[in-house]
This record gives C-alpha cells, structure tokens and sequence, in this order.
C-alpha cells in the first residue's frame, strides 16, 4: 500500500517578514495544509520571534489550519492568548513547564489541539502514560531555536518508536518533523512513520512562483 502524501506545514519562521501577510497567503495557494507558527522567548530558546498579535493579524488572511510551536518558559500563562489570536494547534515542549499533562488539558480546554514538541535528547516515554490527552506529536529533528540547520539523522529511530506508539493507542494523530525537512530528508521521515513536515527553506526557496513546486516535491510527487 502506497503511503498517503504527509501534510506540509510551511514555518514562517523562514518567509520575508516584510511581506509576511503576502507569504502566509502565498503557501496556501500553493497547497500548504497547515501554516506553522515558531514562537521564541530568548529564554527557552536562544532566539526570540512573534507573539500573539502577529497571529491574530494573519488569521483572517489565510483558511488552513494555524499549527503554532511555542518554544517558551512558562507556557501555560500564553495559551489562551495564542488560541484568542487564532491557533488551531498548540504544541509545547515537555522541559517548558512542571506539569505537561496539565498543560496538555489547559489547551484542550480553549478548543485547541494540544501538541507534544521532542526536543533531540526528549525520550519518546515522556508521553507514554497520556496519550489519550496528546492530539499532535512532534519531533524535532535540530536543536531548537534557528532555521536552516541540517538534519539529525538520529531521530529517525525515535520517529519509528513514536509511529509505534501512536499505532497502539487506535487513534489517528498526526506525527510531525521539523527541521533540516528536504525533498531527501522528507522521504525518510515518511518511512519512518512521519505524516506531517514541517518545511521553512525548502518551501519558502526560490520565491513565491517556487512554493507551489517546492511543496510537490516535499509530498514526494
């Protein structure tokens, strides 16, 4: 059985903030199927990026879903207000706060997907005992906190371990990878288990008259 083509989520991170309004809108017309959001304190993670009120400005612009990936510390006081502005996902890292399961419910509670972020070093365990609360995982094949780092190859074998325990749980939630994502990176997260890439350079290369081809061969067509 052929697998089914992973969904593409182009990062921001990596668009002409200038035109920022145009790229989101941009990507969608190519075939984008999510729009991810990375959001960066300078604490959690050494850059600092957007907040809630750059969210809300581009959420009229564009239709598809808004997967936004906080890299903050505390991150339970700023759900509800990236939820307000307009996520549909919300994805946190473990390390951010003392109790993930409780974060994990906060989100929930606003009507947002709650997302589960593995840094390189995060075992695959740290979830094991509330799948039932996770609705997003993803792995994050860099170090956080910068675009355009290369691919770490070690997260394959967590990949495949995560694919696994999704696949147990009956449920159909989505496994994500974000970082250093290529056509030729792409093609192994997906056989590891991936479903969904997250893509900064690799879509956003090239202009926008590239995005809709740059997004094809992400999907491995």
């Amino acid at each position: 059985m052929t697998a089914k083509p992973p969904l593409i989520a182009p990062s921001i991170l990596a668009s002409d903030f200038a035109r920022l309004g145009e790229e989101a809108r941009a990507v969608e017309a190519a075939g984008a199927d999510w729009l991810h959001v990375d959001v960066m304190d300078g604490h959690f993670v050494p850059n600092i990026t957007i907040g809630p009120d750059v969210v809300k400005a581009l959420r009229p612009l564009v239709s598809i879903p808004f997967d936004v990936h906080l890299m903050i510390a505390p991150v339970d006081p700023y759900v509800e207000a990236f939820r307000a502005a307009g996520a549909d996902l919300i994805s946190v890292h473990p390390e951010a706060g003392p109790h993930l399961d409780r974060t994990l419910k906060l989100i929930r509670s606003t009507g947002a997907k709650a997302g589960v972020v593995f840094n390189p070093s995060t075992p695959p365990e740290t979830i094991q005992w509330m799948m039932d609360d996770v609705d997003l995982i993803l792995v994050m094949s860099i170090n956080p906190g910068f675009g355009g780092q290369t691919f770490m190859h070690s997260q394959l074998a967590k990949i495949e371990r995560l694919r696994k325990m999704i696949d147990a749980t009956g449920r159909d939630i989505p496994l994500e990878v974000d970082g250093g994502v290529t056509p030729e990176t792409a093609r192994l997260c997906v056989a590891a288990g991936a479903t969904a890439l997250v893509a900064g350079t690799a879509v956003f290369k090239g202009g926008p008259s590239a995005y809709a081809d740059n997004i094809r061969a992400l999907r491995g067509g």
